[in-house]
């Protein structure tokens, strides 16, 4: 990291950033270009071990890419704020970012359910959720265990 004076290391930290972000995007490698999707996400945290879900339909590009690669790259950040001065030179935008990679895969079953339920979570609040099996059966919910990643805030 080229600016270690804003690196964040304390893994309280990153984990109340993480929560404050309302949006993550999941980078691929598709041939030979990059592909960037923005996605509703819930997360879970054991033993310092970060999970991050996801839901999406059952057919699209990241899923045709899925199979070629599960290793992704994903980024977040939120607290976004301008503050500038009369010369240009002098504006600066405050923020918190989280980035990092690790390894994608689709799943089922009981975990299906708490990867969806933790998506609910992080954008309500609420830990208890029934689902219409009609719409639960016609997504997949993917999980990403993060094997690196690097936080910075200004």
């Amino acid at each position: 990291m080229r600016r270690k004076d804003r690196e964040v290391t304390d893994f309280s930290k990153i984990t109340e950033i993480i929560s404050s972000c309302d949006c993550c995007r999941l980078g691929f490698v598709d041939g030979d270009e990059a592909y960037i999707v923005p996605m509703n996400f819930g997360y879970e945290i054991k033993d310092e071990q970060i999970y991050l879900y996801f839901y999406c339909a059952k057919e699209g590009r990241k899923i045709d890419l899925l199979p070629k690669q599960n290793k992704v790259s994903f980024e977040m950040d939120t607290k976004h704020r301008l503050e500038g001065g009369p010369l240009g030179c002098d504006y600066t935008c405050f923020y918190q970012s989280v980035m990092g990679t690790g390894k994608l895969e689709i799943v089922e079953g009981d975990e299906k359910t708490f990867g969806l339920k933790k998506i609910m979570e992080h954008y309500t609040g609420r830990t208890e959720w029934d689902f219409d099996n009609k719409y639960f059966n016609a997504v997949y919910i993917l999980k990403l265990t993060v094997k690196a990643l690097s936080c910075k805030e200004h």
